[in-house]
Order: structure tokens, then sequence, then C-alpha cells
């Protein structure tokens, strides 16, 4: 079993101390739940048979005592059970925010429809919930089964009848809300989704009055949601009516078979009032858990995900520690595809870079231009071939390591919540100062950030201050470009900006270049690759051409026709 997939069991085994001290805690309170039953026990045979007044202040006393103490540890044991829930959530929280991050690379389009989140919250909702207690209490359904027998033969059949049904029903319960609890995560996760493909794309759906088709859509979604939420609650809501029902067909039982054998002096009244009490104990539990078996079955749904998914989760953080690259880029017959999807639409890519060089990748739309900047940097695999950083491939450094090699803008501009040097800087936690306003300054983005309301500490992201596409895409560029990786990778890098934007850009490629990074830049506009000195043409998702700039373009660029008068 792999280290990643082996996190979740490896987790759920660290806390078997901590249930093993509830079993101990479940122990006496499950001791101290006979309190009730002896008390009766002893009123009816006891203090009414003998009238004695100070009898019945003496056990009331002690009964009021255990009963103080009962309360004391259940409040106790839930209290652990509600840690034992944040503590897993604590320990697999990093992982599953990798998880959550590095599916869309995985998966593609897929990933949507995935919540490992969610998963989690359902985990700890129910290891937090009464669900866990109602497992410990279970166990000793057996031990008030053999009290109830020691009382009366016939009256602990009753009882194990009663037990014998209710499984029965928890096993047929069991097959039955399988599918309806799978059918409302999946209801719920589409409902989800398209609440938040609402909220981001707000401006658009306003401007060209899609409110109305939408809200259409999102009715049916909800619809089917509710429909499946329905069942779900149905069939839970069912089987828990039928075990209520047949526990207080049991209960009256007890006491109408205990009567009958106390009116043949086989038993005392106390007998009979304490064996129906036990029934009743010993099946709460069961009646709990029943109702608690939602959440059981969810979480036993999300635990298998979250397993199935950690497995696909790369880390690598205890490779070898590399220097950072220097020399080269080597890129040798790499054939690579979008993510999520098995076609591959770069194929036999191969092109090698010396530090300085910069390179400008053009070709029409379509022709897998963005796909291949996508695996340079790392987050789209390769179906064959390599991408080689001074010999190694990417994946030789530890994750942790690659922004020191890798600086990339990609087409799709996207800011995180948090102050602007927190962008800038990649939310490093060991920031400098010097190098985020260096990197602001080489994006020509300074000035701009200096205007803000708090400067480089103004938030901004979708809860602070907004920016326009533009300032976006100067400061994701500064993002891209600080400490000055050794491979700068920009896709489309001016789509947004003005002259002034574009010039920024250009002297940015020549101060990185003299530093000794690689440049590559992914472009449709000649103004993005002024400062580039290599050029590599693709079309359908194969090199058409690779060399000097001006000798590439002047292949590629078809002359103008000399037309002369009519």
């Amino acid at each position: 079993m792999s280290e990643p997939r082996s996190l979740i069991q490896k987790s759920f085994k660290s806390l078997t101390p901590t249930y093993i001290g509830v079993g101990v805690l479940s122990l006496i309170i499950n001791l101290l739940m006979l309190t009730g039953p002896l008390y009766m026990l002893q009123i009816y045979d006891r203090v009414l048979a003998s009238g004695s007044v100070p009898t019945l202040m003496v056990i009331s006393v002690f009964a009021l005592g255990m009963f103080a103490f009962y309360g004391v540890l259940d409040g106790l044991r839930q209290r652990i059970l509600a840690r034992i829930g944040s503590w897993l959530d604590s320990k697999l929280s990093g992982a599953v925010f990798d998880l959550s991050t590095s599916l869309p690379l995985a998966l593609g389009p897929e990933a949507s429809k995935i919540r490992p989140l969610n998963d989690l919250d359902t985990i700890r909702n129910f290891m937090s919930g009464p669900g866990p207690s109602a497992m410990f209490d279970i166990p000793w359904l057996p031990v008030y089964l053999g009290i109830v027998y020691l009382f009366h033969p016939v009256l602990g059949n009753v009882a194990l009848a009663g037990v014998i049904i209710i499984f029965v029903l928890i096993l047929l319960k069991e097959y039955v809300s399988s599918k309806p609890a799978k059918e409302l995560a999946l209801a719920s996760g589409e409902r989800q989704r398209l609440i938040e493909h609402g909220r981001t794309n707000a401006e658009a759906i306003q401007a060209m009055g899609m409110m109305h088709a939408l809200k259409s859509r999102w009715e049916d979604k909800n619809g089917e949601f509710l429909s499946a939420s329905q069942n779900s609650s149905d069939s839970g809501s069912s089987f828990g009516a039928f075990v209520k029902t047949i526990r207080m067909v049991l209960q009256s039982a007890m006491l109408g078979i205990g009567a009958y054998y106390a009116i043949l002096q086989e038993i005392s009244p106390g007998v009979m009032i304490a064996a129906s009490i036990m029934t009743t104990r010993a099946f709460a539990p069961v009646e709990q858990a029943i109702g608690q078996w939602p959440l059981f079955v969810g979480s036993r749904q999300a635990r298998q995900r979250l397993t199935d998914l950690l497995s696909m989760r790369q880390t690598n953080d205890d490779v070898m520690d590399l220097p950072v690259p220097s020399e080269k880029l080597v890129v040798s017959k790499l054939a690579c595809g979008p993510a999520g999807l098995k076609k591959v639409v770069v194929q036999n890519i191969s092109f090698e870079l010396f530090a300085g060089d910069g390179l400008g990748i053009i070709g029409p739309s379509g022709s897998g231009k963005s796909t291949l900047a996508r695996a340079l940097v790392g987050v789209t695999g390769t179906a064959r071939g390599s991408v080689r950083f001074d010999g190694s491939k990417l994946d030789q450094w530890a994750m942790s390591r690659w922004g020191e090699i890798i600086g990339y803008l990609p087409q799709d501009i996207q800011l995180f919540d948090g102050t602007v040097s927190e962008n800038i800087s990649r939310f490093s936690l060991d920031a400098d100062a010097e190098k985020i306003r260096e990197a602001a300054s080489l994006a020509n983005v300074h000035d701009l950030i200096a205007a803000l309301p708090d400067g480089y500490n103004t938030v901004i992201g979708k809860s602070g201050f907004a920016m326009s596409a533009g300032q976006q895409q100067r400061l994701a560029l500064a993002r891209a470009i600080y400490n000055k990786p050794f491979l700068v990778v920009l896709d489309e890098p001016n789509s947004n900006l003005d002259a002034d934007g574009e010039q920024a850009l250009t002297n940015a490629i020549v101060e990185l270049r003299k530093a000794g990074s690689i440049v590559i830049v992914i472009a449709h506009r000649p103004s993005a690759i002024a400062a580039v000195d290599k050029i590599l043409m693709v079309d359908k998702g194969v090199a058409k051409a690779f060399g000097p700039k001006a000798e590439i373009l002047a292949q590629v660029v078809a002359p103008v026709p000399n037309q002369r008068g009519a």
C-alpha cells in the first residue's frame, strides 16, 4: 500500500488508544445504566413491601449519585468523540487541500464533480456526533439480554426475538439505503456546482440575460436534489418508524408477560418492571444507531472515496535535494494532452534552450500551444518523451521547491484573497520584501500598487479591492517573475495589456534573460515576442519550425503580394 493511500488508515489506527479509553468509559457508563432498573427493582420489592421511608431515602440518594456520575462520564465521552472528529480533520485537511487543488490537473473536467473537503466534513460530523456513542453501546446489548434471561427465560426469549427482528431490519436498511445515499451525494454536488458557476460568472449572466435560462436549469437540478433527499429520508424514516414500533411493542410485551408470571408468582413485580426497563435500555443504542444510519453510510462512502482519491495524490517531498537548475532546458520527443483526457494533442516536440534564451511559441488557435506550456511547467503529465532541467526531470525536485525553478503566467489569471505582497511572493512564509518590490518594478506595476489604498498591504481577490483585467495580468506577471526563476513561461501575457504594459513586458523579458532565466512566451500578437531570440512554430500539435526568430518568421509569415492596378 502506498504512503498516500495509507494516510487515512494510519490516522484511524493512531486513534486506537483513544478508542480503548472511550471503550472503558462506555463500560462504566453502561454499568451505571443499570441504576434505573435496579432502583425500580428495589422500590417495588423492598420499599413498597416494607413501607420503610428510610430505605427509600437511602436508595434514592444512592441512585441520584449514580445518575450524576453517569451524566458526567457521558458528557466526557461526547467531548472526547468531538475532539476525535476535529483531530481527524486537522490530520487529513492538508492532504485534502492538496487533493482539491491537484485533482483538476489529474482529472480535468471530471474533477468538478468531486468534493474531497465535503467528504472530510462528512467524516468529521459523523465522528463528532452521537453515532459512535451508539456503536460503543450496542455491544452491551447481549449483557442486558443476559440479565433479562436471569430474571426469567421466557422474558429473555421475547427480548431475543425483538433483537433478531431489529437486526434483520438493519441489514435490510443497509441494502435499501445505500443507493439513495449515493444518489443524494451526486445530486448535492451538481446543485452546489451550479451555484458556484453562477457566482463566478455573475457579470456575464446579468449582461446577457441568462438568468431566466439558468434559473430554470437550477430548478431542475434542485428538483433532482429534493427528490434524492426525499428518497434517502423516506428509506431512513421508514426503518426508524419500524424499529420504534417494535421497541414499543416489545416494552409492552415485557410488561404483559412479566405481569402474567408475577401473577403466577414466578417473578416479583419489581422484576417485571426492571425487565421492561432493561429491554428498553438495550434497544436504545440500536434505535439511535438507526437514526444515525444515513450519516454512517455517508461517512463510510466518504472515507472510501478519500482513500481512493488519496492514492492518486502525488508527493515527492522526500526526494534527494538537488541544486536549482542554471544551464539548460531540454525537451525531447514530448507528447501530451489536456488534463483528464487520454487524447494526445501535442506530439514529438523537441528543442533545447540555454540560460538566457528567449523562445516564442506561435501557431494558430487550438494548435496545442497552451497544452505544451502546461507540460513544460509540470501541471500536465506527459504521455511520452521528457522535459529535463540540467538533465533532471522536474519531479526530481521536491514540489515545495518548484517555485524556485518555475514562473508561470497562465491564460486564465487567478489572484488569491490576500494582500498584493502575498500574491506576488506566492504566499511564501519567508517572503523577501526587496524581491517583491523588484518583481513589481520589473513588471512595471510598482506605481500602480503604491496608488492602492494600502499599497502592498492592500487586500485583493474576490473579497478585496477589485482590479481591472490589465492590472491583474501585470500583477500576475510580477508573481511569475518573483525571485527570477530559471524557467518563466508566459501564456498570452499581453492579452489585456495596453502599450505601456506591453513595453513593460518586453523590458521584463530582457531583464530576466540577462539574469540567466529561460523565458518562453506563447503569443498571438507579435509585440509579445519582441524580446525573444528563438521561435517554435506549432500547428496541429506538431513542431513545424524551430530556430532563430528572424529566420523562422521569414519562413512562416507569407509575403504580401505586389498588386498593380486593376
